[in-house]
Parts: structure tokens; C-alpha cells; sequence
């Protein structure tokens, strides 16, 4: 089996018909599912491990992957709009999340700030009266 089609195991619409940036964010989710599930393996793994040198290389393995889903997600937000959107609003809020969600839900998403008219000088407000 060729690259391409192993990395497109789990896409859901033909390959040929996603653009490379659809390509692309998928690429970087499934890493970042697959760095999670190594987080969530290693903790598994270090509870259950009765040898305490052992517990330490499995707890230090699984920060790596820590490290390794926090670049991940941080990439993801650069590369689109509506992450970067979501990720500034509900990273690092104070409070109840919910509660976030409710003042971010007064403000514009980013789909309303696409379309929302853009301020503008025009002609009828440098007529004279």
C-alpha cells in the first residue's frame, strides 16, 4: 500500500476532491488524536505498573506526548480561522466554562464577522446638505 492511501485511511470524501488545506488539518487532527490517545496509554500504563522506575519512564513518556499534542494544537490554530477562534475564547478562561461560552455567544463568530458589512466612506456622507 502506497503513502498517500495509508494517510488517507480515514479521510471521508475522495481524496482528489479535498483541497490541501482540508488535507492538511486533517493530517494534524489525526496526529493530535493519535498524540492524546498515546497520553492517555502511557497514564494508563504508569497506574497500573507496580515498579516504581517504571511508573517514572511511562509518566516522562507520556509528557513527551503532551508536549508533542500541545505543538500539534498549537499549529492547528495558526493554520485556521475558526480553531484560532474557539481555542482564544475557552484556553486558559477563568471561571466556568459555560460561562465562557455564554460571553463568547454576545460576540461575533467568525462566520458573522465574514459577512458583516465593512465600514466604509461613501459618497452620500461627503455631499453637502
Amino acid at each position: 500500500m502506497d503513502e498517500k492511501a495509508m494517510s488517507s485511511e480515514s479521510l471521508h470524501a475522495p481524496r482528489e476532491r479535498l483541497s490541501a488545506e482540508a488535507i492538511a488539518l486533517h493530517q494534524a487532527i489525526a496526529s493530535l488524536r493519535e498524540e492524546l490517545d498515546a497520553v492517555d496509554w502511557y497514564r494508563q500504563r504508569a497506574d497500573d505498573a507496580e515498579d516504581p522506575a517504571l511508573q517514572a519512564l511511562l509518566r516522562h513518556n507520556m509528557r513527551e506526548e503532551m508536549e508533542h499534542a500541545a505543538m500539534l494544537l498549537e499549529w492547528i490554530r495558526r493554520f485556521d480561522r475558526d480553531f484560532d477562534h474557539y481555542l482564544r475564547t475557552y484556553l486558559f478562561a477563568e471561571g466556568a466554562i459555560l460561562a465562557a461560552e455564554a460571553a463568547a455567544e454576545r460576540k461575533p463568530s467568525p462566520e458573522a464577522a465574514e459577512t458583516a458589512p465593512r465600514p466604509g466612506v461613501t459618497i452620500g456622507a461627503l455631499k453637502e446638505g
